[in-house]
């Protein structure tokens, strides 16, 4: 099995850093935007798109700061994936950090789409353009 590829996005968002938190960190949140329907049982997540569930651990949560997570197919892995809230420490601007692994470097743009597209719906629903 050949190696995944690490990349990060940074995308603006003009919130405050705990609201931006529910929508990262919790079953409810991220069902607004980032599965049709998310679940979780203690440190496992439960994400549903029409039909097709993935399940996810929990590694890190960090109240208005980051929420950390591996899929179980990937476990005993070094890949997971990262929402983390950047707020720069002069203007106070928020960004939302999102580290994430794509299979192979031809994967690499199109997991960058998927993320755009996920994170241009949480704008929508936050109200931040």
């Amino acid at each position: 099995m050949s190696e995944k590829v690490k990349y990060e996005l940074e995308f603006p968002i003009q919130v405050s850093p705990s609201l931006l938190y529910q929508y990262i960190s919790t079953p409810s949140g991220l069902s607004e935007w980032y599965a049709d329907n998310v679940n979780s049982r203690g440190e496992i997540f439960t994400f549903i798109w029409e039909g097709s569930e993935e399940q996810a651990k929990l590694l890190t949560k960090k109240s208005d700061d980051k929420i950390k997570l591996q899929w179980l197919d990937d476990e005993d892995t070094a890949y997971y994936f990262e929402l983390r809230i950047q707020v720069d420490a002069i203007t106070k601007d928020v960004s939302l950090m999102i580290t994430d692994f794509a299979e192979d470097e031809d994967e690499v743009e199109e997991g960058k789409m998927l993320w755009e597209n996920m994170v241009s719906e949480l704008k929508h629903i936050l109200g931040s353009s």
